[in-house]
């Protein structure tokens, strides 16, 4: 996918997310994220565009920690998160092809790499205030799906920060059957796990369905649509493959 559809997907997204908090009311739980009221969903992904804004706009080479989030709520709550959604958007629009700034995945560039990771945080967290007024996934292509399950696999997972950890080495197979090319062989060690495109080998247990559903299982939002072979791998995954 090219960046501007990643920027468009983007803009899309956290419209629907802002209206989707707007009809839940922000003292609303998130019943994807348990912890969480509306308010806390607007003030968490507020500070994320408000963060990744930053590194293209001044172009920042090195780490910078986000700032706190707000104790806003309510209506202002609201617009201040459109207001960094709005800058977030104009500022990868506006900038140069060749920005350079601080990223933490491997992408063509950092201007690709922020296109994409907001594009997909903001997708999952609009699900997210859908859940909480009762709303059910939809809109998400299968080209896009897929690529998030790939960013998650071969990017979140690959940093020796991933918790997916296994001292019994186990192979999980994760296939959107809806989308051509979107298998994923993932081998479980005590290493980080090693995510490959394709049928690599044999599986000890193969999670399928729709891509869009299985996105949103990968980052824990629904159960996995299928599995077949062995649950406990798919459990494991579960349990262990939340990304900080």
């Amino acid at each position: 996918m090219e960046t501007a559809e990643f920027i468009r997907i983007l803009e899309r997204e956290g419209r629907s997310l802002a209206s989707a908090a707007e009809q839940a009311g922000t003292d609303a739980k998130v019943p994807t994220c348990p912890e969480w009221q509306v308010r806390d969903l607007l003030r968490h992904t507020g500070v994320v565009h408000r963060w990744a804004t930053a590194f293209v706009a001044e172009g920042h080479t090195a780490f910078r920690p986000m700032a706190e989030e707000p104790a806003l709520d309510g209506e202002e709550l609201l617009t201040w998160f459109r207001t960094g959604h709005r800058r977030l958007v104009d500022t990868l629009d506006s900038a140069a092809p060749d920005v350079e700034c601080w990223h933490f995945l491997p992408a063509p560039s950092p201007l690709a790499f922020w296109a994409r990771r907001q594009a997909h945080e903001t997708a999952v967290h609009r699900f997210d205030a859908e859940a909480a007024h009762g709303g059910t996934s939809g809109g998400l292509g299968q080209d896009f799906a897929a690529d998030g399950i790939d960013e998650l696999l071969r990017g979140f997972h690959a940093r020796t920060k991933s918790g997916a950890r296994s001292a019994e080495p186990r192979v999980l197979r994760v296939r959107a059957n809806d989308t051509d090319g979107a298998v994923w062989t993932v081998r479980l060690t005590e290493e980080p796990p090693a995510a490959e495109r394709g049928e690599q080998g044999p599986a000890d247990c193969e999670v399928s369905g729709p891509a869009a559903d299985l996105y949103l299982a990968m980052w824990n939002r629904l159960p996995f649509p299928r599995v077949t072979g062995d649950a406990s791998v798919a459990e494991f995954w579960r349990q262990r493959s939340a990304v900080d």
